[in-house]
């Protein structure tokens, strides 16, 4: 009874699809979602989950998402352009390739994904943020130079 009252509804993923990008698909805007997403497309924009639910992202090996992500949980298996911010749980598969910075609570990581950016850990205090639009001008990872 008291491991009801002591956990938060954010901390078990969603584990169910209610959207899905195709493959062939190429969209260009920020996402809102609640629930599962699945991309297997091309997304140009930010995706934020809304505040305050499990909502689950999973990028597929074909997926290529340009612009900042901010979930409570992801699984990552494609390419992401920008900065990360999971707030619960985040899996890095074999093919992952993030260039941003990465914000997380829980990280796992397989051996061959990639992650060009700073890693940080974030407390147990720590939410969903609303992010600007992608074309607002300001610096990420990915547009600094490497030495």
């Amino acid at each position: 009874m008291l491991e009801k009252i002591a956990k938060k509804p954010n901390d078990k993923p969603c584990n169910t699809i209610d959207t899905l990008v195709g493959v062939t698909t190429e969209l260009k805007g920020d996402i809102t979602f609640a629930g599962g997403l699945r991309i297997d497309g091309k997304i140009k924009g930010n995706i934020t989950a809304r505040a305050d639910d499990n909502s689950t992202l999973v990028l597929s090996e074909n997926a290529v998402v340009t612009g900042d992500v901010s979930v409570p949980h992801m699984i990552v298996n494609g390419k992401i352009k920008g900065n990360v911010r999971c707030v619960e749980r985040l899996e890095l598969q074999a093919k992952a390739e993030i260039m941003g910075d990465v914000t997380y609570k829980v990280l796992e990581i397989a051996a061959g994904a990639q992650v060009v950016g700073n890693l940080t850990r974030i407390g147990d205090k720590a939410e969903v943020v609303k992010l600007r639009g992608v074309d607002a001008k300001r610096p990420r990872a990915s547009d600094r130079a490497v030495d």
